[in-house]
């Protein structure tokens, strides 16, 4: 170890830090707001790396169908409820989610086989995969939203082998890199700086800011928080808790998709690699106690550090110690005199 490995070894570690507080914030917001503990989040990420990868080449990708199929078993629900209620708010929610799986199905369809640059590809992307999280939302658990957290958690798990076992069948058990992005270096003081890497961290911080300002400046984002503090308040002042659901899945997913598009040119991403990227960034959400933003950013930068710098020194065992650091964590959590009791609905 000198001071070169240890620069590049934080290079790493930022980059890949970043995306888990990306990943975590996502995971702390879902869980506020709905009591669902979001497991696909990581599936979202690769299956957004390898819908770009099958761009790359020309190839339609098979999200394409994912989606359209989902927009119309979404919208059959809607249609449901307008007859069954009455109510023509579900109605515009069905033509919502028909014209977007349509849309963006024709585009993706006209468009796929022709180069039209990388901005545009990941364009498309982001316009295939972000809507499949309120299209996720209201076709699994919208219905069961009074259902107890284990139960939700057994939903989110099941959608998790679902999504699995559609990138197996999809895309095939090929690991795939996209182009980079910017696929440059820089040299400052000796040390070697990737481009992509830095674009990384800096889209990271430019998101998280956003997210401040949207939670904390826009009517929307206090809705939410005003959602994950208290449902039965929030219901009692207006606020509608099926909307801020599909609200924060909304987030999730495009959260997720953009941080599939960084981490594509920087690592092979498999049809099963998602899993691992989402739990650590449930790692770094736990650390936060699922309800604190600024504790989950900071346990991604430490779960970042731990498995840049082990993976060094026992490369072997660089999951295993990432893993390890949440048995300390729930003894910490355990030991806290300040528990918050979960709402009763």
């Amino acid at each position: 170890m000198n001071g070169m490995i240890a620069a590049l070894l934080a290079q790493d570690a930022l980059t890949n830090g970043a995306i888990y507080a990306l990943l975590a914030l996502t995971l702390v917001t879902v869980f506020s707001v709905t009591r669902i503990m979001l497991i696909p989040q990581g599936e979202i990420v690769s299956l957004t790396a390898l819908s770009l990868a099958a761009l790359e080449t020309g190839k339609l990708p098979a999200t394409v169908w994912l989606l359209c199929l989902g927009g119309g078993i979404a919208a059959a629900m809607e249609i449901a409820t307008f007859v069954r209620r009455r109510e023509r708010r579900a109605l515009r929610a069905a033509g919502v989610y028909a014209g977007v799986a349509a849309a963006v199905t024709l585009l993706a369809v006209a468009t796929a086989s022709y180069d039209l640059g990388p901005w545009y590809r990941m364009a498309l992307t982001l316009a295939i995969i972000v809507p499949l999280g309120p299209i996720m939302y209201r076709v699994a658990f919208r219905p069961i939203a009074h259902a107890p957290v284990l139960v939700l958690l057994i939903v989110a798990m099941a959608i998790h082998l679902v999504l699995m076992g559609f990138g197996l069948l999809a895309f095939g058990a090929e690991g795939v890199r996209t182009e980079a992005i910017f696929p440059g270096v820089l040299r400052v003081g000796g040390v070697v700086l990737r481009q992509q890497a830095l674009f990384i961290i800096a889209s990271a911080l430019v998101l998280i800011i956003i997210l401040a300002l949207f939670f904390g400046r826009t009517l929307m984002g206090k809705a939410l928080r005003a959602t994950a503090i208290n449902r039965n308040g929030a219901r009692l002042v207006g606020i509608r808790t099926e909307a801020a659901g599909s609200l924060a899945f909304l987030i999730a997913a495009l959260i997720g998709a953009f941080s599939g598009l960084l981490i594509a040119p920087m690592t092979t991403i498999y049809f099963d690699t998602g899993f691992l990227i989402g739990l650590k960034g449930f790692i770094a959400a736990i650390v936060g106690g699922l309800v604190s933003y600024p504790l989950a950013a900071a346990g991604a930068l430490m779960i970042g550090l731990v498995e840049s710098y082990s993976s060094f020194w026992a490369s072997a065992f660089k999951d295993v110690i990432v893993f390890a650091l949440i048995i300390p964590v729930l003894l910490w959590r355990n030991l806290d005199k300040s528990h918050a009791e979960e709402d009763e609905e």
